[in-house]
């Protein structure tokens, strides 16, 4: 069964969207990610333009991280406070990145960006999450603590100012970091039409040290308004988002997101990380697979410089 895209400008088959929509939910809400790093680039393998790709990849993160948020606020899992500094400035960066956008069209150099982004930031995060994640499932097989902080480990941070408690966390830090790091998250939300979750994730778990399981939590709650924001700037901005698409996706991602949470409770926080490593990495080298290997179709310039 088919149905046209009015924004992509092409025919689609819906069970096909659907059930991608479904599986970058189930990830959603066992990783605390958004699933726009993997929802983005199938899309573009599947066809859909990729300025298209990331502008409706927003709705879609949006819908699979509220279904997943709504989840993990039922199991305690979300830290308030920390997850509004995290918005505050991804809601800044996220502004700066839509125009950044319309400044690369009108170039015509924004396939091309969004590629280097993702094989950039996906291969060098994977890598560094999957070295620690099998650090850490090595030493609970022995035995050891694979906790990040001990009592009485400090680190720069500790030295900056403009502190507060984040009760939920059991930390005591200045905001600036996790306000600088959501300002990174809305800026990459807007460019790469992710939640910025393979962002913060790791981030939060072992820059500013909080527990796995309220990562999970309080990065969904985040992503939730950054993509939702990006959206809008998107469609106003860019005419990017294809709510055909996006419906599609959504329905499958809010149905997707509640197995997942569900799925997630029942591992490990090694082997949460681990798994996600794994899948940020895959991705990672599908898109620079995709950057050096021959086109379909081939064409040469020759001719027309030779009639200059």
């Amino acid at each position: 069964m088919h149905v046209y895209l009015p924004i992509a400008e092409m025919s689609a088959n819906i069970f096909i969207y659907l059930g991608m929509g479904g599986a970058i939910g189930f990830l959603s809400g066992v990783f605390g990610v958004g699933g726009g790093f993997l929802m983005t680039p199938l899309l573009i393998f599947s066809g859909i333009p990729p300025a298209v790709a990331v502008g409706t990849g927003a709705p879609q993160n949006t819908a699979a991280s509220i279904s997943g948020a709504m989840a993990q606020w039922r199991r305690n899992n979300i830290d308030f406070k920390m997850g509004w500094v995290l918005l505050v400035g991804g809601i800044g960066g996220s502004i700066v990145g839509v125009q950044f956008v319309k400044w690369l069209r009108t170039m015509g150099q924004f396939d091309l960006f969004v590629s280097l982004c993702y094989v950039t930031f996906l291969g060098a995060i994977g890598t560094l999450m999957m070295i620690e994640s099998i650090n850490a499932i090595v030493k609970s097989k022995k035995g050891q603590s694979t906790g990040g902080r001990r009592s009485g480990q400090h680190n720069w941070m500790h030295g900056l100012p403009f502190k507060t408690r984040f009760k939920r966390s059991k930390l005591y830090i200045s905001v600036i970091p996790p306000l600088l790091l959501g300002v990174l998250v809305g800026f990459l939300s807007a460019i790469m039409g992710v939640g910025g979750g393979f962002i913060v994730v790791p981030a939060m778990i072992y820059l500013l040290r909080m527990p796995t399981g309220v990562v999970v939590g309080t990065s969904l709650f985040q992503i939730c308004f950054i993509t939702g924001m990006t959206t809008v700037l998107h469609a106003y901005e860019n005419q990017t988002v294809d709510i055909v698409l996006a419906m599609m996706l959504m329905l499958g991602s809010v149905i997707g997101a509640q197995f997942g949470a569900a799925a997630g409770q029942k591992l490990k926080g090694e082997q949460l990380r681990f798994l996600l490593a794994l899948l940020v990495v895959m991705v990672g080298f599908r898109m620079a697979f995709e950057l050096v290997q021959m086109p379909a179709d081939l064409f040469s310039i020759g001719p027309a410089l030779q009639a200059h």
